[in-house]
């Protein structure tokens, strides 16, 4: 008999909180925004040792980046570049505050979380250029900031899955910096509308496929060449010596193909890879982990992982 996939009960109760879906497309990129900017953070976030404000020099201008050291951190400790979702087109330090923190807390590994220009104001690859600017800049301040220069892993969420698995891509390079592992968090790392799990969730919650499709333009809007790996690391089409990788999915997700396919093509490349579907959830779920139980768990195992994987480094390929 199959599996019908039902939302967990505490996710419903979220989702209902929000009241009626209404397309992106038709509230406006603006309005979108600001629904984000203007939502109250938990009162109960993870406490850290030190949050510090810095900028890094870019090819735009000087990217903000906020450090998260958590309670437990070592010297020299892992450090997580993040990167944060929202299509490209939203999301900021302050919208992602409570997956920074919790993802801090979850690996006791200081989080640098990167606020990159948004599109279309600035169109791709703009936000590809302030993650390896960032990511370069961490690399090389280790030293100064008490961080371990061959524990440095990249992570993200939605279309900050995709930069991480982009920039994973570009470091690989011989003058790339060292990439100790990737987090991709129900990634969009793929254009492909046909893919199963979109086309048989055009009604999805969080995201319908109409939200795709808006985003996808907006983000398009002065882009170059669509077939650009920085933009969509589906196209890569050599993913061998890639950075050992986590990768987490949302049973209700459109997108959920997408990363676990990128998933298996990591592990039929030889990369340690562990794939997660979650079921009962929605896309983004990890952005408030702390309002589900999936969400919890989902953040606490990723955590653990990456706790392990700093306890027992491979020196080897």
């Amino acid at each position: 008999m199959h599996h019908r996939p039902v939302l967990d009960p505490d996710a419903a109760a979220r989702l209902a909180t929000f009241g009626p879906p209404v397309p992106m497309r038709e509230r406006g990129l603006q309005a979108v925004r600001e629904s984000i900017e203007s939502a109250p953070l938990p009162a109960d976030m993870p406490t850290m040792a030190e949050i510090r404000d810095e900028a890094v020099e870019g090819p735009g201008g000087p990217i903000p980046v906020r450090i998260y050291r958590p309670r437990d951190a070592t010297a020299p400790g892992p450090v997580i570049v993040h990167l944060h979702g929202g299509g490209l087109v939203m999301g900021s330090l302050r919208s992602f505050e409570p997956l920074a923190r919790a993802l801090a807390a979850a690996s006791g590994a200081t989080v640098v979380a990167v606020g990159y220009r948004l599109a279309p104001e600035n169109p791709p690859p703009a936000q590809f250029e302030d993650a390896w600017s960032v990511t370069k800049w961490v690399a090389t301040h280790c030293d100064t900031y008490g961080w371990d220069r061959s524990k440095l892993v990249l992570a993200g969420d939605s279309a900050g899955g995709a930069l991480a698995a982009a920039v994973a891509l570009m470091a690989r390079e011989p003058s790339g910096p060292e990439v100790f592992a990737q987090v991709l968090m129900y990634p969009g790392l793929d254009r492909d509308m046909a893919a199963p799990s979109v086309l048989t969730k055009p009604d999805a919650p969080m995201l319908s496929h109409d939200d795709i499709l808006y985003m996808h333009e907006l983000a398009d809007l002065g882009a170059g060449t669509a077939h650009d790996i920085r933009r969509v690391p589906a196209y890569a089409t050599d993913l061998r010596g890639l950075p050992q990788a986590i990768v987490a999915t949302a049973e209700l997700d459109p997108i959920s193909d997408w990363g676990e396919r990128y998933a298996a093509r990591l592990r039929d490349a030889g990369v340690q890879t562990t794939i997660t579907r979650y079921p009962g959830i929605y896309h983004g779920f990890l952005m408030r982990s702390e309002t589900t139980a999936r969400g919890r768990l989902a953040m606490a195992e990723i955590g653990a992982l990456l706790r392990a994987k700093f306890a027992n480094p491979l020196g080897f390929q």
